[in-house]
């Protein structure tokens, strides 16, 4: 029985038909009412993937389960995450302390290779049965109910005790001790565990004071790299097995999507060391060699300074104290990204926050906790943004408001109402210095004629190395360096203490306890003070230069300047301040 493209409708509909009862009736089914046929079909289906499951255990050699024979154990959810087990094709089952039995359906899933690993290497004793894909599909349907009652601490945390952090600082403590400890405890050692191979990276990482560490992939092997200071160093190839093993881990920890290779993904965890908290951020994207991470290090002591331990020169503090102990103003902070902005307006405030005030913060993200503050985060999908979270935050009778980042002219224009009806406000800007943050506030739209009164203080800071106190050594100073020196000394303005003393003078020479003979790093800065003068100026001429000439009249002393003199009491090299603010130009 056959039918051409000619011929008519109702013989092709008729053709048609009579192949379908054809099948049907091999299959037993022609003399089913159609209201239960679909129900058959489902459970042939079922019937064979069941078969077909069964065929999977056994050539993997592993024992098979009907999942749909099980109640499902709510605390065995506790194990892993609903990413991790929707990746994997894989679920939690059973749950008896560290005992796990967890299901899955195809035991060459990379993902499900890594889900188990993981699961081992955190101490599970896991038992493995293979499913149908079908009973792991409605299985996650009703993952999130089931999961919701549970408090999954196991994602998003790293735990490190006190004993192996000792360890770490005593094997690790600078970026070439890191590079050695790799070297002899993990380079040839393959039966190392993933999560004992993730420990001892984020380990060294924190005892060698890492604000960053980069996995960088190549054609054949993935460099691990810390940012020590401010300059990377490398520490340790990986061969691209091992790192993607190391790459799935901080998946999970991070509540990112193992199968996802070809989008950026971004998530954070929490290295919990002894008794301290470490947030990490993870920002991973995907690279011509595979898949690349930048970890940023948000540990805690990054803001424990105090206005005290800022490194501000002692005129310079005296003009931070008056701006913010203002009741209303705003303070600007400038600079590129991670020159210290964060660490210098959480000093401010913790130095003016007191029990009978209230500060509340709006940023991008939460990278620390302040005691005693109120933190908010933008949430750009739901329409938190730093415009509608900082009118919201109006709303709340704040005395003192810390903005993130100004980014446009809605934001702007609200933080300086706020300045001006009351509020002391804090925030950054991304200018190359503080005379030209007043243009560029012009520019986004703001008018002058309320930019003046609004601003008290604008601060631009870099940051340099500072010299290691233990190694560093007395520096040789030339007769054309001397000269120098003495010229610029003369022509410091009276705000400015004298350093009419023997020059104090530092080389780097490096020692155990740094990294090339620097620890640490110190903020080098420029202070816009603003009054009644700047004021006319902004409304007649708000251009870069005139605002410049009248700071310079009135004792401006640019960040490079505050860079020298910090060289020439030993903090710091010339060299150092040359790198970060450009040739010398030896001028106030």
């Amino acid at each position: 029985m056959s039918c051409s493209s000619e011929c008519p409708p109702e013989q092709k509909s008729f053709v048609i038909r009579s192949y379908a009862f054809w099948i049907l009736e091999l299959f037993g089914l022609s003399l089913i009412p159609m209201e239960d046929l679909s129900s058959k079909i489902a459970l042939m289906k079922k019937e064979a993937e069941e078969r077909d499951a069964r065929r999977v255990a056994d050539a993997s050699k592993l024992p098979y389960l009907d999942l749909s024979t099980l109640a499902v154990d709510r605390d065995a959810f506790a194990a892993f995450p609903e990413d991790a087990a929707r990746a994997a094709s894989a679920v939690p089952v059973k749950l008896a302390q560290k005992k796990l039995i967890v299901a899955i359906a195809d035991p060459n899933n990379p993902a499900t290779v890594a889900l188990l690993a993981d699961l081992k290497s955190r101490g599970f004793s896991v038992e493995t049965f293979v499913v149908s894909i079908s009973a792991v599909t409605n299985y996650l349907a009703n993952y999130s109910l089931n999961a919701a009652p549970i408090q999954r601490e196991i994602v998003s945390k790293l735990g490190l005790s006190k004993e192996k952090l000792a360890a770490f600082r005593s094997a690790a403590s600078n970026a070439q001790k890191a590079t050695a400890f790799f070297e002899k405890s993990v380079a040839g050692n393959g039966s190392i565990s993933t999560t004992d191979l993730l420990e001892a990276i984020m380990g060294s990482a924190l005892a060698a004071d890492a604000s960053d560490l980069h996995f960088e992939t190549d054609r054949d092997k993935v460099l691990l790299r810390f940012r020590v200071d401010g300059l990377l160093h490398d520490i340790h190839p990986f061969t691209h097995d091992s790192y993607r093993q190391i790459l799935n881990r901080i998946k999970l920890l991070s509540n990112l999507k193992i199968n996802i290779t070809d989008i950026p993904q971004d998530g954070r965890f929490t290295i919990k060391a002894g008794v301290v908290e470490i947030e990490i951020r993870v920002s991973i994207i995907p690279s011509e060699f595979g898949e690349a991470i930048v970890m940023r290090v948000l540990n805690p002591k990054a803001i424990s300074l105090g206005f005290s331990d800022l490194g501000l020169r002692a005129d310079d503090a005296d003009i931070a104290g008056r701006a913010i102990k203002r009741p209303n103003g705003m303070v600007l902070v400038t600079g590129p990204t991670g020159s210290g902005k964060t660490t210098t307006l959480y000093a401010f405030l913790k130095a003016v926050s007191t029990a009978e005030s209230k500060t509340i913060t709006i940023e991008d993200p939460i990278e620390y906790h302040l005691a005693g503050v109120e933190q908010t985060q933008v949430d750009p999908k739901s329409g938190y943004t730093f415009a509608s979270g900082l009118r919201s935050i109006l709303r709340q009778d704040p005395d003192m408001i810390l903005v993130g980042e100004i980014r446009d002219a809605e934001t702007a224009e609200i933080a300086i109402h706020a300045s001006l009806t009351g509020h002391l406000v804090f925030s950054t800007l991304h200018t190359n210095n503080a005379v030209g943050a007043i243009p560029r506030l012009i520019d986004i739209g703001i008018k002058p004629s309320i930019l003046g009164p609004a601003l008290t203080l604008i601060i631009a800071q870099r940051l340099v190395r500072r010299l290691c106190p233990e190694c560093r050594v007395p520096a040789q100073i030339d007769a054309d360096t001397k000269a120098k020196i003495d010229k610029f000394l003369d022509k410091l303005p009276p705000r400015v203490k004298r350093y009419s003393e023997e020059l104090k003078m530092f080389s780097a020479k490096g020692c155990e306890k740094c990294t090339g003979g620097f620890k640490g790093r110190l903020g080098i800065f420029e202070f816009l003070e603003l009054g009644p003068e700047y004021e006319a100026l902004i409304n007649k001429d708000a251009s870069e230069l005139a605002i410049r000439s009248l700071a310079v009249s009135k004792g401006f002393l640019e960040m490079q300047s505050d860079g020298i003199l910090k060289a020439l009491a030993g903090y710091t090299t010339l060299e150092e301040v040359e790198k970060t603010t450009g040739p010398l130009e030896w001028a106030v």
